[in-house]
């Protein structure tokens, strides 16, 4: 029986992709570097800290990483805070509730950074839902190393075989798959050029999960 769903958050619970597309965009801009659509599609799930070391190495940036991803981030939260049209995804957070409300434990774990985390969850109000947030940040290796969903069951005190993950990008899924963790897809209008095939199930919406049909999903 699952006790435990652990969710990724840009592109499960908010679609921030634009506001990130748009500050990296810039950021290129100003560092004078093409990045082609495909390698940006790459980069999903990945940490900035860790997208912000690739690039350095292939276009020979001679800022420092920690640099590179301050700027970033400063161009994003400027952004953030100028964009009124942000909204939780489509039924997501009658999700989050009805699961709270039956008492199953809700975690995060985001390659987004925790300032980032807390920006969401302070504008949506849903620090009341979760008792843990995860950020990829913390760990040397962003998604698809399994090590953040590793960490969120163990701050959960779950077995594995009692958790789920919610994701929406391909690393996101192998990494679910690679620390042992049942994962459900969510392949929605907002996933670009993301590769389902590994997912134990996919939906393109929320009303197609509930906690009936959560508690009883068998490893």
């Amino acid at each position: 029986m699952i006790q435990t769903v652990i969710f990724d958050m840009d592109g499960v619970i908010v679609d921030t992709e634009p506001v990130h597309h748009f500050a990296y965009q810039q950021h290129f801009k100003q560092l004078n570097i093409d990045v082609s659509p495909e390698m940006y599609a790459s980069f999903t799930g990945n940490s900035t800290k860790n997208i912000y070391e690739r690039l350095k190495t292939v276009y020979g940036l001679k800022e420092e990483v920690l640099d590179l991803v301050e700027v970033k981030r400063n161009l994003f939260n400027d952004a953030f805070d100028q964009k009124e049209d942000l909204y939780l995804l489509d039924g997501v957070e009658d999700l989050i509730q009805e699961l709270h409300q039956n008492g199953m434990q809700l975690i995060l774990a985001s390659s987004s950074a925790n300032v980032t985390i807390q920006r969401i969850f302070n504008r949506f109000d849903l620090d009341q839902y979760f008792t843990h947030k995860v950020s990829g940040e913390d760990f040397p290796k962003s998604k698809p190393h399994p090590a953040i969903f590793q960490k969120a069951a163990e701050l959960a005190k779950t077995p594995v075989e009692h958790c789920i993950v919610i994701e929406d990008s391909t690393n996101g899924i192998m990494a679910a798959k690679a620390a042992g963790i049942y994962c459900v897809g969510y392949d929605s209008f907002h996933s670009k050029l993301q590769d389902y095939s590994l997912a134990d199930k996919v939906i393109s919406h929320f009303n197609e999960l509930s906690f009936e049909k959560i508690r009883f999903i068998k490893h």
